[in-house]
């Protein structure tokens, strides 16, 4: 039996790009090779896609070579340079390991929906709601979900300093892994802050900071099929979690507690997991997403946002969920690829 092709992208040029390869790593150790034919496709920080042996943190030094997808769909798959030659690639399906801008934004899922290839994970709209943190908040608020109160700033506003309830956080409308995100807790604090979340975007969210416990959730699935794996808590010891721009984030974090599963009653775990399957759906999730909310002392659940791609590193949250849920990342794999191809 032929293996099924499937293309597993990584790199990018957003400021997740590290993370990205990384995540690519522990999924090229753990894919079925016996039943998938990886093919790996790395994106260099300026745009480069270059088919290559392996993802790792030294892997454009390797035997790589010249790729693109094609949107054509009669090719179904990629153009690879070879020897000054041209060679097609026929791809079954394809798993964009890509965090951030142009990996969860809508638009390589774009090319994907073009070029006719069947993909791992939401789909451009979804993505783009997802992506765009404002966007999430005012559809989840229309479905009945409680969210933060906030305003939206774009390049050219200077907001009056004392115009907000102060402690917000001010963050890139469109980015991910705290990038450019910081507690804000007076006036005098609030246009450096918003100087260094427009490093990141033209769009940025004052957001009123929410009192209670950071809870994540992992859902898997599309439509009413949905799984969810064990919940997790983040407690801080300081500042905000940002585990992704940490030194050693292998080692744990250096300012938070993450624990699997949650420290919280199963009425509680039961209604977290519900409010994050009516969230999924609300915002046309499918394939997977994490969706990270508060839990306040009142009992009232707080959306925080929705990662449509999260990581897969050794250390990152929704694989640690899911597996803690019993299903093992060559398990998870396997499934998100199933997902895909399924439609």
């Amino acid at each position: 039996m032929d293996r099924v092709k499937i293309a597993i992208l990584f790199g990018g040029c957003s400021e997740e790009h590290d993370v990205s390869v990384k995540s690519a790593n522990e999924i090229a150790a753990n894919i079925d090779n016996e039943k998938y034919e990886p093919i790996y496709i790395g994106i260099t920080k300026s745009g480069v896609w270059k088919m290559c042996e392996k993802p790792s943190a030294d892997w454009e030094n390797g035997n790589c070579f010249p790729a693109v997808l094609s949107p054509d769909k009669n090719m179904h798959g990629l153009l690879v340079i070879k020897n000054q030659e041209c060679e097609i690639h026929r791809i079954d399906v394809a798993f964009p390991v890509l965090h951030g801008k142009s990996g969860e934004d809508g638009a390589i899922q774009g090319l994907f929906e073009l070029s006719g290839i069947p993909y791992v994970g939401c789909d451009i709209q979804s993505s783009a709601i997802c992506m765009d943190k404002s966007l999430a908040y005012i559809i989840a608020k229309n479905a009945g979900i409680a969210t933060p109160e906030f305003w939206v700033i774009h390049k050219d506003d200077h907001p009056a300093t004392d115009a907000f309830p102060y402690p917000v956080f001010v963050k890139p409308a469109r980015s991910g892994s705290s990038f450019g995100v910081k507690k804000v807790n007076g006036a005098d604090e609030l246009d450096a802050a918003i100087e260094s979340a427009r490093q990141y975007d033209s769009k940025i969210l004052i957001e009123q900071a929410v009192l209670g416990c950071e809870v994540g959730c992992a859902v898997l699935g599309n439509n009413s099929e949905l799984i969810v794996g064990e919940l997790d808590q983040i407690r801080l010891r300081h500042g905000i979690f940002r585990i992704h721009q940490e030194a050693e984030p292998e080692k744990g974090s250096e300012n938070a507690v993450i624990t699997i599963p949650a420290d919280l009653s199963a009425e509680e775990r039961e209604r977290i997991r519900e409010t994050a399957k009516k969230i999924y759906k609300a915002l046309g999730c499918r394939g997977l997403s994490r969706v990270d909310m508060f839990l306040q002392d009142n009992g009232r659940i707080v959306l925080n946002e929705v990662n449509t791609l999260p990581g897969f590193t050794s250390y990152s949250r929704y694989p640690r969920m899911m597996a803690a849920a019993g299903i093992a990342l060559p398990e998870l794999i396997d499934r998100l690829i199933v997902l895909a191809l399924k439609g």
